[in-house]
């Protein structure tokens, strides 16, 4: 079965890391790539190690009116910049924003592939969680599920790589600005809080109040480690034990009993989780990690895509991370 691709912000990391997995894809198809700074030229002149089959597919400027017959839609764009062209794409083409513009939007799918693939499955329009929110709700899910924890008042301290900024970086994370440097930003403001709270509401029935995030940029390529601290009586080995039950079968999650380190999702699709509880004090630190790349944009991206064209949803994603 052959499924007709097209990625567009197919430049950016998400992007190109969309580019990358599909390329290694048995069902999918790449037929149509799209950007602005890059548009019109060739696939293998901004990627030089793309397969050679790809190497020759000019990349086109993004105009929905110009699509030509596809089946999945990748849009890997700014927040802000995908919503009113996205409108714009046939409903007969199934649509995955990697983006920020349809989170918790009416007629899309939360797309947390890995708590909801129910959800998901079907669909035509899926929106993409945050890698912020992938490593925090991952960790989450299971805790609030069982009411081992309070909805409210959780501290959410997370630590990205620089590729998170996206290619841009916003003229502020080159090297010299990001080397042995630790930067807090988004205080009280980051655009991921609204759909963390609102997962968190929907997950555990209860109120999100209180809630607190504050990511820091640190000087690594790629990963997103979330500590998370929480109120709540269990045990660490119960909030393992209802970790291990809640993701029982699925292929992307590994529950771990030590904390869990960024390189272990390198350049993969699978998140990591853990936890130390101390009933006494009334504490519980969920931790969570994901590659931002992988399980925090694109390869969910291609999971849910796979979950929307009724594959399995490992297909094309199984491959191990990239260690050291």
């Amino acid at each position: 079965m052959s499924i007709r691709v097209g990625i567009v912000g197919i430049s950016g990391f998400g992007g190109g890391e969309a580019m990358r997995l599909v390329a290694g894809h048995p069902s999918f198809e790449l037929v149509y790539a799209a950007g602005e700074g890059s548009a019109g030229s060739r696939l293998g002149d901004r990627f030089p190690g793309a397969p050679a089959a790809l190497a020759k597919l000019v990349i086109e400027k993004w105009d929905p009116a110009t699509l030509p017959t596809l089946d999945v839609l990748f849009a890997s764009l700014p927040t802000g910049a995908s919503a009113a062209a996205l409108a714009r794409v046939p409903q007969s083409v199934r649509i995955v924003d990697i983006g920020g513009d349809h989170r918790y939007v009416e007629g899309w799918a939360y797309g947390l592939a890995d708590v909801w693939p129910d959800q998901i499955e079907g669909r035509t329009r899926v929106a993409n969680p945050g890698c912020f929110p992938a490593a925090t709700l991952t960790a989450l899910a299971p805790l609030l599920a069982d009411r081992l924890i309070e909805p409210g008042n959780i501290v959410i301290d997370a630590k990205t790589g620089i590729s998170g900024a996206g290619r841009g970086g916003g003229g502020t994370f080159g090297y010299a600005d990001s080397n042995e440097n630790l930067v807090p930003y988004g205080l009280l403001k980051h655009v991921h809080m609204p759909e963390m709270a609102t997962t968190i509401e929907r997950l555990s029935g209860g109120s999100a109040a209180g809630l607190v995030f504050t990511p820091h940029l640190v000087p690594m390529t790629r990963g997103v480690l979330a500590t998370i601290y929480c109120r709540g009586r269990a045990t660490t080995d119960q909030c393992l034990d209802a970790a291990r039950r809640f993701y029982a079968g699925r292929a992307f999650i590994r529950v771990t009993d030590r904390p869990p380190q960024t390189k272990w999702a390198t350049g993969s699709n699978l998140a990591f989780v853990s936890y130390a509880a101390d009933p006494e004090r009334n504490l519980v630190i969920a931790m969570g990690v994901v590659d931002n790349l992988g399980k925090g944009a694109a390869g969910q991206a291609v999971q849910n895509a796979n979950l929307i064209c009724g594959l399995p949803e490992t297909t094309g994603l199984e491959g191990a991370p990239v260690w050291p």
